[in-house]
């Protein structure tokens, strides 16, 4: 049996990340009209094609820093830099993203195949164009049996790869993922887990999700961002050896239980910091 292999340095994963910076964060604050100071001083780097999580207790953050990666809430400090991105008809980085949130959050009364054109459509695609693409996003998912059920008629993994589906279809470079699987049994979520790797594999985009869970964290990603709350910053940057594609094996390998006892530790630094 091999020694587990050592959770690498942030310089490592600067490194050793394929590709240039998609998304920048420098100095990135937020605070609320009622004063509260929710996330203040975040630096981070996202490379192309990387797999990263955010990781830390509940109200530290995670979920602020997303929707503000995304365009849904603007920084009340610091800057969001989009390097080599293009740029729309007022000068603004063209964001490119693709957004799964913590509920599926589907039209009850839309099919899932039209669940999944909705992004198609704001965007002005042809109706063709759009429901062969939304058909294709949900055959990547496993759905294309279930392209004309309605939410009520899909179980909570089938909704869920309906969002995941919907939030591809754009065929986004950066896929921000909000604790999407949170609320799953741990058979199904660790389906998802599965059928989500193999989807960056395929497709090669950047993914930035959010969890509180160290094994989630370790089992996805190659690089873990931890979070501390009050106010929400970035405490340690942690990169992930293993190699992919990963499996049930690695589930139960020395290598995977020896870098969820390091990052633990340092979550746990991180709740009493």
């Amino acid at each position: 049996m091999t020694a587990p292999a050592p959770l690498t340095t942030p310089a490592d994963v600067a490194r050793n990340a394929a590709g240039r910076p998609v998304v920048q964060l420098r100095g990135v604050g937020k605070r609320y009209s009622n004063g509260t100071l929710a996330v203040a001083g975040v630096d981070l780097d996202l490379r192309r094609g990387e797999f990263a999580s955010l990781l830390g207790p509940s109200g530290c953050g995670k979920s602020t820093v997303l929707r503000m990666i995304a365009g849904l809430g603007e920084p009340s400090a610091g800057r969001i830099d989009w390097p080599g991105a293009p740029r729309d008809g007022r000068g603004q980085p063209v964001r490119d993203v693709g957004f799964v949130f913590q509920e599926p959050t589907l039209m009850p009364w839309a099919t899932a195949l039209q669940n999944v054109m909705l992004p198609l459509r704001l965007e002005k695609v042809p109706s063709r164009e759009a429901a062969d693409r939304a058909a294709a996003a949900l055959q990547s998912v496993g759905l294309d049996a279930f392209l004309r059920a309605y939410p009520r008629e899909l179980s909570g993994g089938m909704k869920m790869r309906v969002s995941i589906a919907r939030a591809l279809v754009t065929e986004p470079r950066i896929l921000l993922l909000d604790e999407p699987f949170a609320a799953l049994d741990e058979i199904t979520r660790h389906k998802l887990n599965d059928d989500l790797l193999a989807l960056w594999a395929k497709a090669g985009f950047t993914v930035l999700f959010v969890t509180h869970s160290v094994f989630e964290s370790v089992y996805l990603s190659q690089r873990i961002v931890v979070m501390a709350a009050r106010p929400g910053r970035i405490v340690a940057d942690l990169g992930i050896d293993a190699p992919f594609p990963r499996d049930a094996a690695f589930r139960t390998s020395v290598e995977y239980a020896e870098a969820c006892k390091i990052v633990s530790a340092r979550l746990a630094q991180a709740i009493v910091s």
